[in-house]
Formats: C-alpha cells, structure tokens, sequence
C-alpha cells in the first residue's frame, strides 16, 4: 500500500481483507457508501473519505491519517468507496505494516497485539469505548480500543483537562476518569458527609461548565503537545476527527458530505473552545469570504438563505411562478441560486424591453396628435379666407388652378415636416 496505487477491492485480497470483509457482512449487513474528496496536498492530489450524517467516524478519522500521510493509496479518479472497501484497506495496511526485523519477544507481543486489534476492529463503523481522564491530553483510561491507535502508530489525543491552578476542581476531579468521575458524583450526592457532598457538587459543575469537552487549559496543552506537520486524532464529544499542526495552530480535517465539492474547504482551525474556527484551503490559507463557489451546504450559511428567500419574494411580487418541474434535481444552494437569478434578470430585462416598447408607442400616438391638431389649425384657416373673397376667386380662377399644384406640393411639404417634428 505504501508503494503506487492499491489494487482495487473488488480483486483478490490477503487474508485480512477477506476476514475482515466476511465479519463486517455478519455484523452490518448493509453497508454505507462514502463520497471521496480529492484536495491538493503537499503537491500531490490525495483523497480524502467524507461523512454521512451518521457516518463511522473512527473509521474515517483513522483512513484519513493514513492517507494524507500517503501509508495508503486509493486509484486515482475514485469518487465513491464502502465500508467494506475502507476495512479491507485497512486490514491489508496492518499486514503490510508488520515490522520485519525484531526480536522473537517483540513480534509474539506485536502478534498479540494484531489479534486483539482485529477483534475489535469491527467497532470502527460505529463508535470505540474511549474514555477519557483529566490529567493529560494522551492520557485515557485502557481499553481494547487504544490497541488500534497503537498498533497503526496514530496518536490519539483530547483537551478535556482540569485547570491546575483551581485547586478544588482539582480535588474534586482527582485522576478519575469520566465514567469514574459520573460514578463518583453519584455517589457523593448520597453521602451524609457535607465535604463528600460539597466535592460532588464542584465535580458536576465541572462536568456541567466544560460540556463542550475541551477546555482553554486542555487546548494550551494540546497546542504545545501535538507536534509540528503531524497527523493524529483528536477526540471530542464521541467524535473523532483527524487533526494536524501548521506554524503553531490546530487544524482538524473538514470531513462533512456537505463540503464535498468545495476544493477550497479542507480544514478548520481550532483555537477556541466554542468550535467556530475558520475553514482554510489544502494549505491553511484562509478562505476568501467574497468567494461565490464556497457556499457551506452542511453549515446552511444564513448569507445563502437570506439571498434565496429574497429572490422567492421577489417572484410572488411579480405573480410569476417559476416552473420548477424544468430545473433538475440534486442543485446545490449555489447551483439553484444562479438559475434563480438568470431567471430574474430575463424577467428584468423582458420587463425593461416592454416599458421600452410601450414608451416608444406613447410617444408615436403624442406625436400623431400633434400632427392633427396642427393640419386642423393651420389649414381649416387658409379655406376660411379664402371663402371670405368669392368674387375674387371666380375673377382669378385661371390663377387659382395655376397655384392650386405647388399648394398641394407646400402642403405634403409641411406634413413631411410635421412627422419629423
């Protein structure tokens, strides 16, 4: 896997491939089918497994790490993969991984640990027994699960920490971990002790004031603790994202399905406890807010809401529907809001093209009145005078026929001049 391309899963796999894919079928007999983002990383254009709404985050958390850090490989153009897929992946990379040169004491321990890792590896599609303790950023209780992470050599880290300057939540907390701690608030709520009562209470508090697990003391020592440009896991609120360091500054993996086709979105700093970082590009630069191609599907960005509501109140203003029955289906917000706009703007210009055209017709029939009233005026008063002077007309009518051409002419003259007025 570390070497080119990996065969695809569909050909012949090693035995764990096979194993792995025969368990998986018995425990989850339908399997999900997850979207793959390719980004450019490190100058090399590296997949990336997105999440569903409900998707195997472990899973994902871990198959990312090994593929940014190149330990294994995907055919290039691949867009979709199962989780039959992704097992069988990552149980041909523990194969290949296996160290090659060491002692007899070490490579029964590594088989060993192999065993129970494959024992439990199942539990990658839905979620591991991780439980943290307070006292450190890589310190959890032991489980089973843990073996996964050291086996694969994946760091696992959290920032749930007590602050030890507060000396009581310190007391309170002890080096409980979580389960232990609920268990022990329980219990002293039941106590007749008024200490034991009292150190149950700053204990709930506790638990109560940092639900977001992460607290500003845990993310100072998982800033100083993570190294620099490596690739881990960082777990929060039975989440697990993939996480690494740049110039100093957390960044997890943007893995959400709704970011699929946002090239220009692949990580999010963390640097608050509240979880609104910045979204940044496969080499952390900030996203341009005024780019029109990241609109966040997953984060429903109000700026996108606000715009389409806008142009749909618009449209019932105009009384014109839009026959949706034409646009295809599976648009995205960005996608749906151009069509709506190109179809504001052909209304618009229509709407423009007909006030035009109505103008120039208002100004044609003015016109046309004009010219009326003026033929009216003018030449009902020239056949008034000369009604006025019959005798002279009888007397002068061999003029009268001599002049009577070059009037005609001077009157199609002066109504040629009317039309251009």
């Amino acid at each position: 896997s570390s070497g080119g391309p990996a065969p695809e899963p569909e050909r012949d796999r090693p035995a764990a491939g096979s194993q792995l894919l025969s368990a998986s079928k018995e425990r989850f007999p339908g399997q999900s089918v997850y979207h793959i983002k390719w980004v450019r990383w490190k100058e090399e254009n590296t997949p990336v497994i997105t999440q569903n709404e409900n998707g195997p985050c472990p899973l994902l958390a871990i198959m990312n790490v090994l593929l940014l850090a190149w330990k294994i490989k995907l055919p290039p153009m691949m867009e979709i993969i199962t989780a039959e897929q992704l097992m069988e992946y990552l149980g041909d990379y523990i194969l290949d991984a296996k160290p090659k040169e060491i002692s007899e004491i070490q490579r029964l321990n590594y088989e060993q640990n192999m065993s129970d890792a494959m024992a439990i590896l199942h539990k990658l599609q839905t979620g591991l027994d991780v439980n943290v303790k307070f006292t450190g950023v890589r310190v959890f209780e032991y489980t089973p699960e843990c073996i996964v992470f050291d086996l694969l050599d994946i760091p696992l880290y959290h920032g749930w920490l007590v602050d030890p300057q507060v000396a009581d939540i310190v007391k309170a907390v002890g080096n409980c971990s979580y389960n232990q701690l609920v268990e022990k608030i329980i219990s002293c709520k039941q106590s007749e002790n008024s200490e034991l009562v009292s150190e149950g209470f700053v204990a709930e508090q506790f638990l109560n004031n940092t639900a977001t697990q992460l607290t500003y003391h845990g993310l100072c020592e998982l800033t100083s603790a993570v190294q620099e440009g490596e690739l881990c896991v960082f777990f929060r609120n039975n989440h697990f994202s993939t996480m690494t360091k740049y110039k100093g500054q957390l960044y997890l993996l943007v893995t959400d399905q709704g970011f699929l086709t946002e090239e220009k979105v692949v990580w999010e700093s963390l640097h608050n406890v509240d979880g609104d970082g910045n979204f940044c590009d496969s080499e952390f630069h900030l996203r341009p807010p005024s780019d029109p191609e990241t609109v966040y599907r997953g984060q429903q960005d109000q700026i996108d809401q606000d715009y389409l509501m806008a142009l749909s109140l618009q449209q019932e203003q105009q009384n014109q529907e839009i026959n949706w029955e034409q646009i295809p289906e599976g648009l995205s917000d960005l996608e749906l809001a151009k069509k709506l706009q190109e179809e504001e703007d052909r209304r618009a210009s229509q709407y423009y093209q007909e006030q035009e055209q109505a103008a120039a017709q208002v100004q044609f029939r003015l016109c046309v009145q004009w010219c009326w009233v003026y033929f009216h005026v003018t030449f009902p008063t020239q056949q008034v005078q000369g009604a006025a002077s019959p005798a002279s007309t009888r007397q002068s009518g061999s003029n009268e026929r001599k002049r009577k051409e070059p009037r005609e002419k001077e009157r199609e003259k002066e109504k040629n001049s009317c039309v251009l007025l």
